[in-house]
């Protein structure tokens, strides 16, 4: 019999994992922007003057919005780690060699030499979710304890506060710095071709077999492997 005739897309992520990381980028956005204004920067350097933007300068309201956010980022959270427990799905997570060949990526983008063999995620793709994820749980983690602080009758340690203040916001300086360069990895006209995938959960199929040939390879397998059966 004939082999099915084969999508021209590909299904790249699904729905829950969208559903994950549109959480998480609306409500990180929105921790970063209250968390700033809990400061207070914006009546500071005048941003809460600008028409529409005087709310921002308001700190119960900001606090707020932390708060929700908070609760937000932590259901994504617990959510993905979860479900990636529950199914064993390791495809994002760092390897051994992920420095070196994502190092070999970015010089084949600049024109020197050619792009290594990719799985279903790219060397440095699988880096920048280890280097956001940790500081996630960090911001998580410390964001849970200091608002455990802030309970009625609660007095906690004035050294735990002071070290969960500071890893609270180290962390989400770093997740900034991560959130930047992960916006600026799409400038590279190659990259925006995965941006689909985050709202259809599709990518090209003719992208996904030249630039992630070992990820197509499995999918190929997989579709070849029913046609097979049925032929028996």
């Amino acid at each position: 019999m004939r082999a099915r005739t084969m999508s021209a897309r590909v299904k790249r992520q699904s729905g829950e994992n969208r559903l994950v990381h549109w959480l998480v980028a609306v409500s990180t956005f929105a921790l970063v922007f209250s968390g700033f204004g809990q400061m207070p920067m914006y009546a500071r350097y005048g941003i809460a003057d600008l028409p529409g933007m005087g709310w921002a300068a308001d700190y119960h309201l900001t606090l707020t919005i932390h708060y929700v956010a908070g609760a937000v980022l932590l259901f994504a959270v617990v959510l993905h780690v979860a479900s990636a427990l529950a199914t064993r799905r390791t495809a994002i997570l760092p390897r051994r060699g992920d420095l070196a060949e994502s190092a070999r990526i970015i010089a084949a983008m600049l024109g020197r030499g050619e792009e290594p063999p990719s799985h279903k995620y790219l060397a440095e793709q699988r880096i920048a979710y280890a280097f956001i994820g940790v500081n996630l749980l960090v911001v998580v983690a410390t964001g849970v304890v200091k608002v455990i602080k802030n309970l009625p009758g609660v007095d906690l340690p004035a050294l735990a506060v002071f070290a969960a203040t500071s890893l609270h916001n180290a962390a989400a300086m770093l997740i900034v710095v991560g959130i930047v360069g992960h916006l600026a990895a799409f400038a590279v006209k190659a990259n925006r071709q995965l941006l689909p995938a985050m709202i259809d959960g599709t990518v090209d199929r003719s992208y996904a077999e030249e630039r992630h040939s070992l990820w197509y390879e499995e999918l190929a397998a997989a579709d070849r492997e029913p046609s097979e059966r049925r032929s028996e």
